[in-house]
């Protein structure tokens, strides 16, 4: 398994985003993204996991870079559960290998996109027990939220910035939009903010995403 790429900061480091790529793509891929964020957050490390390469079934079993399997498209995606729980758990090591390095959860943000940020919600409200900074949620969906989802009183202080494409034919904007209002009507502090895009990232979103974390970092 490939490790994570890791972006240093220029000064020390004291806070760290997680962030998970989308389904097909690798490591690499939010590497810009995490450079051009690092220029105005210079305490905060970034951390760049490569999903396992594994058969996907909606994509005639092609293997490709993926943190689960989907089994299907509707109504609601199906989801190999086993392959969602084992990426989860690589999360919650990368976190707990950052706290062990002196970081504070609190200043701990998880980062997806689509696929990834999947990974992010599934771990971030029914895994993960501690505090964190905050979740964002680029394009993306929640395929293990219920209507019976509970949350702790830690994980309901967890703030979450979503953000999606207006015109996303991957990821429809209403399934996005739902696992925003199942957090809220939870209680979750959490923002949405609409793009004239598609299953994409523009650089007007980059600049509110950096934004949001330097607000919360202080």
């Amino acid at each position: 398994m490939h490790e994570s790429l890791i972006l240093e900061p220029v000064d020390t480091p004291d806070a760290c985003v997680i962030w998970l790529h989308g389904l097909g793509a690798d490591r690499y891929d939010f590497l810009p993204v995490a450079e051009a964020l690092q220029e105005k957050l210079l305490t905060t490390r970034f951390v760049l996991p490569q999903a396992p390469t594994q058969a996907v079934t909606i994509n005639g079993g092609y293997a490709m870079p993926s943190w689960y399997d989907i089994l299907a498209m509707s109504p609601a995606r199906s989801i190999n559960k086993e392959q969602m729980e084992a990426s989860a758990q690589r999360v919650i090591a990368l976190i707990e290998a950052q706290r062990d390095g002196g970081i504070d959860p609190a200043r701990i943000f998880l980062a997806g996109f689509s696929q990834g940020g999947a990974v992010v919600y599934h771990t971030a409200f029914l895994r993960w027990q501690g505090p964190l900074g905050g979740v964002l949620a680029l394009s993306t969906y929640a395929p293990t939220f219920s209507e019976h989802l509970t949350l702790t009183d830690i994980q309901s202080r967890i703030p979450v910035y979503s953000l999606h494409g207006q015109y996303d034919d991957v990821v429809q904007k209403a399934m996005g939009r739902t696992a925003y209002d199942t957090l809220t009507a939870l209680g979750v502090t959490a923002a949405w903010q609409e793009y004239p895009m598609g299953h994409e990232v523009l650089p007007e979103e980059i600049s509110d995403i950096g934004t949001w974390l330097a607000q919360r970092l202080g």
